[in-house]
């Protein structure tokens, strides 16, 4: 009781330093309850995406612990809870560096103003700027900002992105960078696994007058009972074999 009065004592010192709401919001609920679930998250402080509110935490270098509870209908679901406060990295107590304008602007002029990871054109205010490793492997990389060490992605990707990384056993436990560079995630050009599963995907994003092509294929995908991307799977396997016949 007493170790756990004393670090409790250390986290309120901590509090005091972060500005960050959610953060705090998460790290005062297990200060009063013990841990926080994900329904809490979600239903008590209407945070859609409960493990960004825990990524915030972890983001001021305070260590939380992922574990499973029981759900109100009694599913499975996340639960949060301090570790071990010996980890607290200091220099992160002030949460993300901001990133001037004109890193964004190099960076979205090197993208052509797309996403890295759907390549769909956004105007430059829907991109947010974001970490080819994760900020929580890699930490702030100190000196000069680097644009090989970051990539723009839309709302959409940012969040597919955050919910793979979260769940993937390097970001829990090994925190190799190494690891993180060769994900499609940090390079989705050149990658080997997504989040240590050996999978490969293709992002498609159709635009202007390609969305009559688009339209074409979920038509033809309907008459014929399959779901868009198998069907889309199911001609791009037709058309390889196609052309290697035509090669042989």
């Amino acid at each position: 009781m007493a170790k756990i009065s004393k670090q409790h004592k250390e986290i309120k010192r901590l509090l005091k330093q972060i500005s960050n709401k959610r953060a705090r919001i998460v790290i005062e609920h297990i200060l009063a309850h013990g841990f926080v679930t994900t329904e809490e998250l979600e239903k008590k402080y209407g945070y859609n995406h409960p493990p960004r509110a825990a990524r915030d935490v972890r983001e001021f270098g305070i260590p939380l612990e992922t574990f499973r509870v029981k759900h109100t209908d009694g599913r499975s679901i996340a639960a949060y809870r301090f570790g071990d406060m010996t980890q607290v990295r200091m220099g992160r107590l002030h949460g993300r560096q901001t990133f001037p304008k004109q890193f964004k602007d190099a960076l979205y002029e090197k993208q052509n103003g797309k996403c890295a990871i759907c390549a769909g054109i956004f105007e430059s205010r829907y991109l947010q700027v974001d970490h080819c490793v994760p900020y929580e492997v890699v930490g702030e990389i100190e000196g000069e900002l680097n644009p090989e060490n970051f990539m723009l992605l839309c709302g959409s990707c940012n969040r597919a992105k955050s919910w793979s990384c979260e769940h993937c056993e390097n970001w829990i436990n090994d925190k190799s960078p190494k690891v993180c560079l060769s994900c499609y995630w940090a390079n989705p050009e050149n990658y080997v696994h997504i989040s240590l599963r050996e999978i490969r995907r293709a992002d498609i994003v159709w635009e202007k007058d390609e969305i009559r092509v688009y339209e074409k294929l979920k038509q033809q995908a309907e008459q014929n009972s399959s779901p868009l991307p198998e069907f889309v799977k199911k001609v791009v396997k037709k058309f390889v074999d196609e052309m290697g016949s035509a090669r042989g």
